[in-house]
C-alpha cells in the first residue's frame, strides 16, 4: 500500500476510534440519545448538501432539508410525513426556478430524509441491537473495500465515476460485511443456522447496495467538480462521505427486515 494511502488510512482509523464509541453509545443509551444522534446527522447532511450544491439560498435549502428530516424522525411513519415531503419538494421547486442545479437541490429532500427515517425505523421496530448490526455491517463494507481495494487493486469498478474503486474492493467489502454480520449475530446470541444464513445473505446484498450508494455520491461530486462533500472529518472528508452508503442502504434494510420470514424461508 502506498505511503499516502497508509497515511489516509491512519487518519480514517483515528477518526473511527473517536467517533464509533460515541455513535455506539448513543444507540445503546436509549430513544432520546438515538433521536438526538439522528437529528445531528440530519443537520450535518442538510448543511453539507446545501453548501455542496452551488445555489443562491444555502440557508433556505439547509433549513428545508433539516425540517423534513426531523419531521420524518418525529413522526416515525413514512405515510405520516410523505405529504410534508411533497409540499417541501413543491416549495423548493418553485424557489429553484433560476438555479443551475435545480434537480440536485430537489434530490436533497428525499435523499436525506428517507435515509435518516430508515435508520430510526430500524431502531423503533427492531431495537438497538439491529441498528448496531446494520452499522457494523456498513462499516465493514467501507473497511473491506478500502483495504482490499488498496492492497489487491486490479480492474476498476467504475473508472468514470470513482477511479479508485475496484472489483477487489467490492468483493472485499462483501466478505468483511458478511463476517461482521456473522460475528454480531453470534455475539447477540443467534443460535439457529437459518437466522445466520438470512443475515449472511442480507449482509452481502446490503454490501452491494451500500457501495452503489457510495458510487452515487461519487457521481454527484464528480458532476459538481468536488473531491469531498466538506472537510469536516479528517481522512474521510465530509459527513456525507462517511454515511453515503449507510443512508442509501438503510431503506433497503428496512424492507428486508419487514419481510424477514419471507427471506428466511
Amino acid at each position: 500500500m502506498e505511503k499516502s494511502k497508509i497515511n489516509s488510512f491512519a487518519k480514517r482509523l483515528i477518526s473511527a476510534v473517536v467517533l464509533i464509541p460515541v455513535v455506539v453509545g448513543c444507540v445503546m443509551y436509549g430513544y432520546t440519545s438515538m433521536y438526538l444522534l439522528a437529528m445531528l446527522g440530519a443537520a450535518l447532511l442538510s448543511w453539507e448538501w446545501a453548501t455542496m450544491v452551488p445555489n443562491k439560498r444555502s440557508p433556505f435549502y439547509a433549513v428545508t432539508y433539516f425540517f423534513i428530516a426531523v419531521t420524518a424522525i418525529l413522526l416515525g411513519s413514512f405515510e405520516g410525513w410523505i405529504g410534508s415531503m411533497v409540499a417541501a419538494l413543491a416549495l423548493v421547486f418553485l424557489r429553484t426556478g433560476d438555479e443551475k442545479h435545480r434537480w440536485l437541490l430537489l434530490l436533497g429532500i428525499p435523499y436525506i430524509s428517507i435515509g435518516i427515517w430508515a435508520l430510526v425505523e430500524i431502531y423503533t421496530l427492531y431495537g438497538a441491537q439491529m441498528v448496531l448490526w446494520f452499522l457494523f455491517l456498513v462499516w465493514g463494507v467501507d473497511i473491506g473495500g478500502y483495504v482490499f481495494g488498496c492492497t489487491l487493486k486490479g480492474p476498476k469498478l467504475a473508472p468514470k465515476i470513482s477511479p479508485n474503486k475496484t472489483w477487489a474492493g467490492l468483493f472485499g467489502g462483501m466478505i468483511l460485511a458478511m463476517a461482521v454480520s456473522y460475528g454480531v449475530c453470534w455475539y447477540f446470541g443467534a443460535a439457529d443456522w437459518s437466522i445466520f444464513k438470512f443475515y449472511l445473505v442480507m449482509a452481502a446484498i446490503l454490501a452491494v447496495i451500500a457501495q452503489i450508494g457510495d458510487l452515487v455520491e461519487s457521481a454527484i461530486k464528480r458532476h459538481l467538480g468536488l473531491k469531498d462533500s466538506s472537510n469536516l472529518i479528517p481522512g474521510h472528508g465530509g459527513f456525507f462521505d462517511r454515511v453515503d452508503g449507510l443512508i442509501f442502504a438503510a431503506p433497503f434494510a428496512v424492507l428486508m427486515l419487514r419481510n424477514l420470514v419471507l427471506f428466511a424461508n
